[in-house]
């Protein structure tokens, strides 16, 4: 009898644990290190909600706007493939969609359409970029460069004297 008395334990809690600590982590889902990973992408969200708002509110047509240069138009000359992609998302957000297109064409259908593909490779489990993708976008980019700096080709970024 007393060496069965001698191999019963009873249960323990870890050093420094409490049953109300244990029974709040089973009922929150969430552990604190997961919450940890969002602080990334609202961290993200909060700067192109306020980058998409400045593009908003300051009008990159007029060259008095404080807007960076395109290095690659400040080396070759030539309008690269986002070349007028800040004045289509400000022209987008007051709703002249002639204006935009007139932009930058590429990246108002571009964006969304990659935006798309890459959300259903992702709800499907494949990787988000494959090989033939990515050379699709760089060949689509590398075309829509020629193209659009040809002789006489209408869609060029506006800009506004004053």
């Amino acid at each position: 009898m007393a060496a069965a008395a001698e191999f019963q334990v009873a249960p323990t809690i870890a050093p420094g644990c409490t049953r109300a600590g244990i029974l709040k982590s089973m009922t929150n889902p969430a552990p604190h290190g997961a919450r940890r990973r969002w602080f990334p992408a609202l961290g993200a969200g909060a700067l192109l909600v306020g980058a998409v708002g400045y593009v908003g509110l300051v009008d990159p047509h007029k060259p008095d706007s404080v807007f960076p240069i395109c290095p690659f138009r400040l080396l070759t000359g030539w309008n690269c493939p986002a070349c007028g992609g800040l004045r289509m998302v400000h022209d987008v957000l007051h709703g002249d969609l002639a204006a935009a297109i007139s932009d930058n064409v590429f990246l108002l259908v571009g964006i969304p359409a990659l935006a798309g593909w890459i959300l259903l490779r992702r709800r499907s489990g494949k990787s988000l970029m494959s090989l033939p993708g990515v050379a699709t976008v760089v060949i689509a980019a590398l075309a829509w460069t020629v193209v659009r700096n040809l002789p006489g080709f209408p869609l060029v970024p506006t800009l506004l004297t004053s």
